[in-house]
């Protein structure tokens, strides 16, 4: 596995691969891998001749009262990981070279970064949406894959690579879970034991909604929130941020479930904070459940 610090040297090594007619796919991580990461790392691989994988932790995603400084940073045991899944290229800035001295542009994808995690934090999805546009234009990856666990994120990386004609594909990878239902997270380890079994609460509210839609027509997107928040109560350390159905694609609110719809959630578990989500197909009767 190749290890690149700078954009230069990650630049000449992808554009030999594409020179060679090689093809690349592109995962972008703040890293404290885990097997939700790798998985996107396989399905990457499963497209593509060479596999490139970013770990950098990007301080404009972050609010100000927000985890930056307290983020785990396990690069060590990362590259071993990578190195086990026959990753090609690790590319590892460091924040100087992403933004260096008098760095001033910044890309907001307008509407579709408003709603559910936008609107709890700003500027987040600008963050994102800057430094992903940035690691696409060092790399050029023919394919970048992101997991449907932040469901929201992956919508605003397609309406960007669409709007900007990027010439590229973005992949949306299912999400891996714990036994218990809890989606992996790198922040799944900043809860403490109780704090741990009381999560797994989030992904049975889920199923609760999702039953609810199964067996009824058009159900309102209140009525699934309610459903979502029986499992919920008795859990003290459990605190809901928000619980809504959108339009997957446009993250626009809906009122009823008329059409396919992402129930979203996002609950704090004590300090910890852990989104979540079910995709609904009232057409087909069936529901996946992914996280956002």
């Amino acid at each position: 596995m190749i290890t690149a610090g700078t954009a230069a040297e990650a630049r000449q090594v992808c554009t030999h691969w594409r020179s060679s007619g090689e093809t690349l796919g592109f995962v972008p991580t703040m890293g404290a891998l885990h097997e939700g990461h790798l998985s996107l790392v396989r399905l990457a691989r499963g497209r593509c001749d060479r596999v490139a994988v970013s770990i950098f932790v990007n301080p404009h995603q972050f609010g100000p009262a927000e985890d930056f400084s307290e983020y785990p940073r396990t690069v060590g045991s990362d590259t071993v990981l990578l190195e086990r899944e026959g990753v090609d290229l690790l590319f590892l800035p460091d924040a100087s070279e992403i933004y260096p001295r008098g760095y001033s542009t910044w890309i907001d994808v307008a509407e579709v970064s408003e709603g559910l995690c936008g609107l709890h934090r700003p500027g987040h999805f600008r963050g994102v949406a800057t430094v992903c546009c940035i690691l696409f234009s060092i790399l050029r990856p023919q394919v970048a894959v992101f997991g449907r666990k932040d469901a929201q994120q992956l919508a605003v990386i397609r309406r960007m690579v669409s709007d900007l004609r990027l010439n590229m594909e973005v992949v949306g990878a299912p999400t891996i879970r714990e036994p218990d239902g809890l989606a992996l997270s790198s922040r799944n380890r900043y809860l403490s034991e109780s704090e741990r079994i009381e999560s797994a609460a989030i992904h049975r509210g889920l199923l609760r909604a999702a039953g609810l839609a199964e067996s009824a027509v058009g159900v309102s997107s209140s009525a699934l929130r309610d459903a979502f928040l029986e499992e919920m109560s008795g859990h003290a350390l459990l605190r809901l941020q928000y619980a809504d159905l959108v339009d997957p694609a446009t993250m626009e609110p809906m009122p009823v479930l008329d059409r396919r719809g992402l129930f979203a959630v996002a609950v704090f578990a004590g300090k910890t904070r852990l989104i979540d989500n079910v995709l609904l197909d009232p057409g087909s009767g069936t529901v996946e459940v992914e996280t956002c």
